[in-house]
């Protein structure tokens, strides 16, 4: 539950620390007597909701595995090597995502 609640803080802090570059994009251009204004960029929300995401997964991740060697100290090594091929591949995915996100 507080890992929920600290993703939930994460995504408003994240949501009210946008709002200076939402406000340096939107451009008002005047159009035959009315002031149209410019599409915003969302992409800075789309980049922390992939990051927060990554960020969940790992730390579900990290807490399964420390849960797994307390039970079983003896296959220690088995499931921290597991769970760090684990977290390389979420990070790849979080990499490439995150790009795709920024470049459409």
């Amino acid at each position: 539950m507080k890992l929920i609640k600290t993703g939930l803080f994460a995504f408003a802090m994240l949501l009210m620390s946008q709002g200076a570059s939402f406000a340096q994009d939107a451009v008002a251009v005047p159009v035959g007597g009315a002031a149209v204004v410019a599409p915003v960029s969302l992409n800075p929300i789309g980049a922390g909701l992939i990051i927060i995401g990554a960020g969940l997964g790992i730390g579900l991740l990290a807490r399964g595995a420390v849960e797994s060697m307390a039970r079983q100290p003896e296959i220690a090594g088995n499931i921290q090597t597991a769970m760090i091929i684990a977290a390389a591949l979420i990070e790849g995915v979080t990499f490439f995502a995150l790009l795709l996100q920024l470049i459409v």
